[in-house]
């Protein structure tokens, strides 16, 4: 999957009946569905029953098994509600008959009220000045781990650079934040809302572990560590063009019981934040035989 057209595809779903819909997988570099994929899917799965023209504004989800990628996933959705200025649904993600996920999502009608927003974190270098992950395969090649390596290799529609590169080599604990820089590559053609909001979602499944990986870089890696997403929120304020790199701003405000926590805000390029994020993941230690 190289361009933005195969992930809109990837995204859109077959309709099977009115509240059933059919999706298939591309792997992302992992042995498992990516869960950006199955977030997205399910975003517009709910998006696509009759939302009374609202647009989404949260979705909460949790990941009950690891997803096959060589089976379809069938999604089914429930209409919850349709309020005054509300509509809600819930899916439900499965695989020959296992149930391998949920998610609830709202829908709201435009309103107008009041506005304020946290700024964009200050004195971050911009994309310009940074190596994105081709660059980082292309500069140092055979010195990144071999891991690390077969994942970044895997061609994407995204452009990913980080603003704190981490050494695998340097076996220290890092600040538990990080900050990455992103951009869908090639043109990108006219989008609307709804579908700007999924490819987001897709995306927000990237990176945003890392921040709880990094306050434990001395011991923990993704060798020796077993990672899963447990579940995914996701809060949508603004309206917003892919036109430009956005920031992905990421924190890890703790780590405990064999799980890690994390919180993101997305901002545009000029500091509106668009969407704010979290995710708790298993970080299980690897015990050795």
């Amino acid at each position: 999957m190289t361009t933005v057209n195969q992930l809109v595809d990837l995204i859109t779903l077959k309709r099977i009946d009115d509240t059933t819909f059919i999706g298939n997988s591309i792997t992302i570099g992992s042995p498992n569905v990516f869960g950006g994929q199955v977030l997205a899917q399910a975003i517009n799965a709910a998006s696509r029953t009759d939302v009374k023209n609202r647009i989404l504004h949260s979705m909460h989800a949790y990941f009950l098994e690891s997803g096959d990628l060589e089976t379809p996933i069938e999604y089914k959705v429930s209409i919850v509600r349709d309020g005054g200025s509300f509509s809600v649904r819930r899916v439900t993600a499965a695989q020959n008959g296992t149930t391998i996920f949920i998610l609830s999502a709202s829908f709201h009608k435009e309103e107008q009220g009041y506005n304020h927003q946290i700024d964009m974190p200050k004195h971050i270098k911009q994309p310009e000045e940074l190596l994105s992950w081709t660059d980082m395969l292309s500069e140092f090649g055979d010195a990144i781990p071999s891991r690390t390596k077969s994942f970044i290799e895997v061609e994407r529609p995204l452009e990913f650079k980080p603003v704190e590169v981490v050494n695998p080599f340097n076996t220290e604990d890092l600040p538990s934040f990080t900050h990455v820089w992103f951009k869908l590559k090639g043109e990108v053609e006219t989008l609307d809302h709804a579908t700007k909001q999924q490819i987001l979602t897709y995306i927000s499944d990237y990176n945003i572990l890392a921040a709880a990986m990094n306050r434990h870089a001395s011991k923990a890696h993704y060798g020796n560590t077993q990672t899963a997403s447990l579940d995914h929120s996701m809060w949508y304020f603004r309206d917003f063009d892919f036109d430009d790199w956005m920031l992905y701003s990421i924190e890890s405000p703790n780590t405990s019981n064999a799980r890690g926590f994390a919180r993101g805000n997305i901002f545009t390029r000029d500091g509106k934040l668009i969407a704010s994020v979290t995710q708790e993941g298993l970080m299980r230690p690897i015990k050795k035989k």
